[in-house]
């Protein structure tokens, strides 16, 4: 073939793969229309490397031996805590008819049930919210069982490590696992590798590397964050084992978060996701641990936790969502660092607002991913002209992901509002159904609302005409962010 043959072959052998590939596309059954449409658009128009995104991103591919045996830890190991006690005052927790609807979305989706006697601390503060951990480690007895996306070598990171080490010195059952992409520096360190000569059992959630990528999608991650101490404790939230300051990215700093400190039956159900998890990556079943005797408070409120991810639930929270955008009457309140939602959760958002419930988006003014922020920005006219509040907060990145409603209904946990965390990575977030404690989120919301600035349709209109072509190409492919 002579040389001029080659530039035909490649015009004919590349049009050839776009049409097998956006066959390929079209056929993929789990995907929305406009994730497929998204993607079409990026194998047309940037050859071959188009493709090649789709082949290690289009797909949620985490190995056929992966997803079996994930499977088969969910039917072992069920979430609920009634599949383990016997106790009969898990079930019957009685609230508000208003939002019944949200928890019989979470039982019917989700598999997750409502569990009264539950107490929770709120932490907004980063700081504080380590010192408590590390405290409470220091104060434990039988285990400590930790799971976390990003775990820093800074003081944070070595604080708990300290911590962690000090308890099984005494005999106490230390178990950490972390993301193998969120926490690969601290995977490596000299902290971590004192943690295994101590004792401590560290383990990576689900490893990654390039002759993974070939066989799984490696950017599908544990996003959750749980603590668990003698079965009794509980953490779950935004917060990373990390400083505020978070070293990794310092000049978006401070990462503002939330979190909760809990006791009561919920406490269980973390323990038991942290289980599935831990013997999904290290073949060591923890069950007996929910079998234990389970003490209910009278005093306590409902809770309701929902873990979701990619080849389990992983539509649940989007639908969970909906549901509680559409039970809101006065007033919804969200926070979250990336807004990127799919078509369902946009609308029902937009209706909520339509049918005059008070809603209020509150967003980072600067982020840490210019293509989720100008995603997120491509959609502002629509959300104002619909009549939702939306606000840039100042004073760092906003990383809490939390909402409530009417002042009754709380969420709370590690998930964004972000097709990521609604379709692809594992997260948890707890439905709190509890008038003290949504109203006392609302505080904390409303301190972040009043360190951020409004965000007018003047201001929208006014941008110049090469930023909305710039996030309104973004917003083109957002379905794939």
């Amino acid at each position: 073939m002579d040389s001029s043959s080659w530039p035909i072959v490649l015009f004919f052998g590349e049009l050839s793969l776009k049409v097998l590939m956006i066959a390929i596309v079209i056929l993929q059954k789990k995907k929305t229309s406009s994730a497929k449409l998204a993607w079409i658009l990026l194998i047309i128009f940037i050859p071959f490397l188009g493709t090649l995104l789709y082949l290690l991103f289009g797909t949620r591919r985490l190995g056929s031996i992966r997803r079996k045996k994930h499977k088969k830890i969910i039917e072992q190991i069920p979430q609920s805590i009634a599949s383990h006690s016997n106790n009969p005052n898990i079930s019957g927790a009685k609230i508000n008819h208003k939002y019944k609807s949200i928890s019989v979305v979470g039982e019917t989706v989700g598999a997750s049930f409502i569990l009264d006697g539950n107490q929770a601390t709120l932490c907004g503060d980063s700081s504080e919210l380590i010192h408590s951990i590390a405290k409470d480690i220091d104060n434990s007895k039988e285990h400590c069982h930790i799971l976390s996306y990003i775990m820093l070598e800074d003081e944070a990171g070595k604080l708990v490590s300290k911590a962690l080490i000090n308890a099984t010195k005494r005999g106490v059952v230390c178990r950490l696992l972390l993301d193998a992409m969120g926490s690969k520096d601290f995977l490596d360190s000299q902290t971590c590798e004192e943690l295994r000569n101590n004792g401590v059992h560290v383990v990576a959630a689900l490893p990654a590397n390039i002759f993974r990528s070939l066989l799984v999608r490696i950017d599908l991650r544990n996003h959750r964050k749980i603590t668990i101490i003698d079965n009794s404790i509980g953490y779950m939230g935004s917060n990373n084992i990390a400083e505020a300051s978070f070293a990794q990215k310092p000049k978006f700093a401070p990462w503002v978060d939330a979190s909760v400190r809990l006791t009561g039956p919920v406490v269980r159900e973390l323990q038991a996701i942290f289980i599935q998890d831990w013997f999904m990556d290290s073949d060591e079943n923890l069950a007996d641990l929910l079998t234990e005797p389970l003490t209910i408070s009278q005093d306590g409120f409902p809770a309701q936790l929902m873990a979701t991810g990619p080849n389990s639930n992983n539509q649940a929270l989007g639908q969970l969502l909906q549901t509680a955008f559409s039970s809101a009457q006065e007033e919804l309140v969200i926070t979250t660092p990336y807004f990127c939602p799919d078509e369902a959760t946009e609308s029902a958002l937009l209706i909520c607002a339509k049918r005059g419930v008070n809603t209020h988006l509150v967003l980072p003014a600067r982020n840490d991913s210019k293509l989720v922020a100008a995603a997120s920005r491509s959609c502002f006219a629509k959300l104002l002209n619909a009549g939702v509040h939306i606000h840039e907060f100042q004073g760092g990145l906003l990383h809490a992901k939390t909402m409530t409603i009417d002042r009754n209904v709380a969420l709370i946990g590690s998930a964004n509002l972000d097709r990521r965390s609604l379709e692809l990575n594992f997260e948890i977030s707890m439905l709190v159904f509890d008038t003290d404690f949504a109203s006392e989120l609302r505080f904390l919301q409303t301190t972040y609302i009043e360190q951020s600035m409004p965000v007018s349709p003047q201001t929208v209109a006014q941008w110049p005409i090469y930023t909305r072509l710039w996030q309104n190409a973004v917003g083109l492919i957002s379905p794939i962010l």
